[in-house]
Formats: C-alpha cells, structure tokens, sequence
C-alpha cells in the first residue's frame, strides 16, 4: 500500500488555514491510526485498502478547500464511509476511525 495519499492528507491538514489547531491535532491523530489500520488492511486487501485511502484523501480535499462544497465533500464521505463497510468484524478499528474522520471532516464549518 502506497501511503502518498496518506502523507497528501497529512499535508493538507496542516496547511488548511480553515481548521482550528486542535481539531488539527485530532485529525492528524486519527490519520496516524488510519495509516496503521490501513496498512493492516493492505496485507489482505489491498485494493480496498487503496480505495479508503484514496476517499480518505478526497474528503479531506474537500473538507479543506477554500471555496467548500458541501455536496461534494457529502458524497466524497459516503464513498469514505462505503469503502470501509464490510469490515466491521475483521476491523473494527478501521471502521471506528473512517467514521470519525468522516463527522469530523464533516463538521469542519459547513
């Protein structure tokens, strides 16, 4: 699993000027856990594992932009949200932490 995407967020997150510095620090933190997940996840299935770091991304693009769509950052979230469905039993983390970022991202002013 390549972790650009993930090291892309990273630098999204802290050069958005639109985010307060503590909701910073929850993000990369739970980014941090995401890419731990996540690369559990890529020794058994790796495209999926593709799939929520690359809606991973795109939500934060979305959440961070200067000019926000709300529609665009609502449908990027459900594609992070669906790329991770189905791994409720076998990783449950991984799905804790998906969630989480997708409120967060979500509740970022819009």
């Amino acid at each position: 699993m390549n972790d650009s995407n993930l090291n892309e967020i990273e630098a999204k997150i802290r050069a958005a000027k639109s985010i307060n510095e503590d909701r910073k620090r929850e993000l990369l933190q739970l980014l941090d856990t995401l890419k731990s997940e996540i690369g559990k996840l890529s020794r058994t299935h790796d495209e999926q594992a593709q799939s929520i770091a690359g809606f991973a991304g795109l939500s934060a693009h979305e959440a961070t932009r200067r000019q926000q769509n709300p529609q665009s950052l609502q449908h990027s979230l459900a594609g992070l949200r669906s790329s991770a469905e189905g791994f409720e039993k076998s990783h449950p983390q991984l799905v804790r932490i998906v969630n989480s970022i997708s409120n967060m991202l979500s509740n970022l002013g819009i």
